[in-house]
């Protein structure tokens, strides 16, 4: 059974999303131009795993930083680290 999400959160890594602003320094520097912040999401995606050594599926909402740390360290041992296993 997944687990229930509040926030929009990667399971591995623990990213969020942040807050940035809407202009860059150059625009902000040749005219004032007053611009409300602007929310950057993390890029997740909800990824079901076969993991041989349970023998089992498991569902997970993960970035795409976290995907390459399982691919990286493998699925078992990343999940096993972040206490979903």
């Amino acid at each position: 059974m997944p687990q229930q999400h509040m926030a929009r959160t990667c399971d591995i890594t623990g990213k969020k999303s942040q807050v940035g602003g809407g202009y860059s320094n150059r625009v902000r520097a040749t005219k004032f131009n007053p611009t409300g912040a602007r929310r950057r999401q993390v890029n997740l995606q909800t990824k079901t795993l076969f993991i041989p050594e349970l023998g089992k599926k498991v569902t997970v909402r993960v970035s795409a930083k976290g995907l390459k740390t399982m691919k990286k360290r493998g699925a078992f041992l990343t999940l096993k680290k972040a206490g979903l296993v």
